[in-house]
């Protein structure tokens, strides 16, 4: 489970640099948009602590090392080259980043095989390695 601080740092970002199409971030969005637009869904499928400081009650260093996913839900049947320029924006908005508290590294590339299709999308996928620091 991610920090909250990593949460509102990435869907913040997303909010105010984002406007291609909606982005649903962890438990926004119950059902796929009935017209079967385009989305993007955030997800934290790896966060991870260490303790990197001792000695100082309340004033440790925590780190949070992790990463998360941007999830292109493409339109399916329309190409390929939107989504993949989605992917390429999403990328370069977190590649190599500082913002709220978090740093990010290299993202990914999303791949593509027979595993994209999924019901009414084509879906690609962008994970960002990141790290937090907190005190504690």
């Amino acid at each position: 489970m991610p920090l909250k601080l990593v949460v509102d740092a990435v869907e913040g970002k997303l909010a105010a640099e984002w406007s291609r199409c909606p982005v649903f971030g962890v438990n926004l969005q119950g059902e796929t948009p009935e017209d079967a637009s385009s989305f993007i869904q955030v997800s934290y499928p790896v966060a991870n602590g260490e303790q990197l400081t001792i000695g100082a009650p309340g004033e440790n260093i925590y780190r949070e090392s992790g990463t998360f996913r941007l999830v292109i839900m493409a339109e399916r049947g329309a190409g390929v080259a939107e989504g993949l320029d989605w992917a390429d924006e999403l990328a370069a908005m977190f590649r190599g980043k500082e913002f709220g508290g978090v740093q990010t590294f290299a993202p990914s590339s999303p791949s593509i095989d027979d595993r994209n299709d999924e019901g009414n999308y084509f879906v690609l996928s962008v994970a960002v390695e990141y790290q937090a620091d907190i005190l504690g």
